[in-house]
C-alpha cells in the first residue's frame, strides 16, 4: 500500500493515549463525596447521566448539579477533574511514538467525554502539551457522540483538517468504522505494539 499524505494525526483518549479505571474514579468521586463508590456508579452511569453530558445535552453546570444532588454532595469542577485524573495511566511507549510523530505533523485528540475532560487531559499526558494546544476535542463540544459521521466532520472543522488527509486512531472499532464512513483514514489502536504497526502501515513509523 501507497502511504496516503497525511495532514494531521487524530488520535482519541481513553484506551489509547491512557489507560483510564472507572473504578477507580468512582472511589475517589466516592471519598470526596462520603459515599459508597456503587453510588457513584449509579449517578453517573447507570442513571445515564455521563452518556447525556458526554453527548452535550447538558451543560457542565448542570451536569455537576445533577451529580452532587444523585451523591448528595456538591461537585465541583475541581474536584470532577482531580477523580478523572486519577483514573487514568498515561502509556509512556504510546506517548513516546505520538510525541515523535508530533514533531512532523500535526496531532489532535477527539475523545467522546464533555468538556471537562479537556481540563484533565494535559495533566495526564502533559509531555503532549504544547503540540495539543487548543487542539483537545471533547464530543461534548458538538452535540453528539463518536461514531456520529457529524462529530467527526465538526472536529475536523475546527482543527482546519479535511478527512482525506486525516488519520484517525481509536481502541473501539465502532468508532473507527465512524471515522472511515466518514472519509477519514482510520485504525484501531489498544496499545503499543498496535500503535507501531498503524504507524508503519501510513508511513509515520521513521517519524515515530
Amino acid at each position: 500500500m501507497i502511504p496516503p499524505h497525511l495532514d494531521l494525526l487524530l488520535l482519541d483518549f481513553d484506551g489509547v493515549l491512557a489507560r483510564y479505571e472507572r473504578a477507580r474514579r468512582c472511589a475517589h468521586l466516592a471519598s470526596t463525596a462520603s459515599c459508597e463508590p456503587a453510588r457513584v456508579a449509579e449517578v453517573l452511569f447507570a442513571s445515564g447521566l455521563e452518556t447525556a453530558y458526554d453527548s452535550g445535552a447538558l451543560a457542565t453546570g448542570d451536569y455537576l448539579r445533577r451529580l452532587g444532588d444523585g451523591l448528595g454532595a456538591r461537585v465541583d469542577e475541581d474536584a470532577w477533574i482531580e477523580a478523572r485524573v486519577a483514573a487514568c495511566r498515561a502509556e509512556p511507549r504510546v506517548m513516546a511514538m505520538v510525541a515523535a510523530v508530533a514533531r512532523q505533523l500535526p496531532i489532535a485528540v477527539l475523545t467522546n467525554n464533555g468538556p471537562l475532560m479537556a481540563r484533565a487531559i494535559p495533566r495526564i499526558v502533559p509531555d503532549l502539551f504544547p503540540a495539543l494546544d487548543d487542539r483537545v476535542l471533547c464530543s461534548g463540544m458538538f452535540g453528539g457522540r463518536k461514531p456520529h459521521a457529524a462529530v467527526y466532520a465538526q472536529a475536523l472543522a475546527r482543527l482546519g483538517g479535511q478527512a482525506a488527509g486525516t488519520l484517525f486512531v481509536d481502541d473501539l472499532f465502532v468508532n473507527v468504522q465512524g471515522a472511515r464512513r466518514a472519509g477519514l483514514h482510520a485504525d484501531t489502536v489498544r496499545d503499543a505494539r498496535s500503535m507501531r504497526r498503524v504507524l508503519s502501515r501510513y508511513g509515520l513509523l521513521a517519524a515515530a
